[in-house]
């Protein structure tokens, strides 16, 4: 048994809260073992000055932490599991996924308006395409722009800006208790969210059999079967580009719900699906589900969707 665990995490203030959660898990089921973190700045807490949709979001803000986990300087990463892109470099895993938050998203508005109240073409501020597609659907009067930078950061820059309201996930505003700035969480049916939003991906060497097997209290099989179908559908349709794609799966009694969204940037196309999957005992199983809805996603029209934000990345 180890004696001593290194976690890598980014140093904001949500990285930080997860990488203590992961911590103070570990320790309740291994108070012997002495559990330190590893700050380490990446990518993506670098170039700040670019949108998302400009540089890409593959591996932004895994790639660097991954290179310690390769070179054994330390022994797990905590990411979360939306940053994580669904190919794992070669000799990683992700060995763990942890009980999910609330998945949805929630608006911040300046005056605590809702999505319906806000006013005609209103300044709405996201970094994601995913939330700008579904957004532009719903209300193509909407002017979106972009705020980049930790959850601390970006309510700083709104605070401070011309932007009626912002998108963020639930899930980190309520765990660094932003939670009395929220007016309005989205229903899945409005805004669906990021593949693998709410949950934390624990990534350890494929060959370190001690590492995964101290881990393995922090899984929780209902996020394993969830994530591994929302991310097997992204895998399947994404081909290295940043997409707007939202899915949200749900396991309840052996029944898994997959549910999906494809659209364009400007949110003029946009297709949504779901499956349903009794007897879901295998996380294969979960995933085969993922592939089948994508193909699904696919023959409605998907592929001229992805082709033509393809030509562009």
């Amino acid at each position: 048994m180890k004696k001593k665990l290194i976690i890598g995490t980014r140093s904001s203030p949500l990285a930080l809260w997860q990488a203590e959660f992961t911590k103070a898990e570990l320790s309740k089921h291994y108070p012997e073992l002495d559990i330190e973190l590893k700050l380490v700045k990446t990518t993506g807490d670098v170039l700040l000055d670019s949108p998302l949709s400009k540089i890409g979001d593959m591996g932004l803000f895994t790639k660097d932490i991954e290179k310690h986990l390769i070179a054994n300087e330390i022994d797990l990463a905590v990411h979360s599991l939306k940053d994580v892109p669904t190919e794992t470099p070669e000799g990683l895993m992700l060995s763990a996924f942890t009980e999910r938050e609330d998945t949805r998203d929630v608006i911040i508005s300046k005056n605590g308006e809702s999505l319906k109240t806000l006013r005609q073409d209103a300044k709405i501020a996201t970094s994601s395409l995913r939330r700008t597609s579904q957004l532009l659907s719903m209300r193509p009067d909407f002017q979106i722009g972009d705020i980049r930078g930790n959850l601390n950061t970006r309510f700083k820059k709104f605070d401070e800006s011309d932007f009626d309201a912002m998108l963020l996930a639930y899930a980190g505003v309520h765990r660094l208790n932003f939670g009395d700035r929220i007016s309005e969480i989205l229903p899945h049916e409005t805004m669906l969210p990021a593949v693998g939003q709410g949950a934390l991906g624990i990534e350890t060497r494929s060959d370190d059999e001690e590492t995964k097997e101290i881990v393995k209290v922090m899984n929780n099989s209902n996020t394993e079967f969830c994530t591994k179908a929302e991310r097997a559908l992204l895998r399947h349709l994404q081909g290295g580009c940043q997409i707007p794609i939202g899915s949200y799966a749900s396991l309840k009694n052996g029944t898994l719900h997959l549910f999906a969204y494809v659209g364009s940037v400007d949110g003029k196309r946009a297709i949504r699906d779901e499956i349903t999957l009794k007897n879901c005992t295998q996380p294969e199983q979960a995933e085969q589900a993922g592939i089948n809805l994508a193909e699904e996603l696919l023959k409605l029209g998907a592929n001229e969707i992805l082709a033509e934000i393809r030509k562009t990345c």
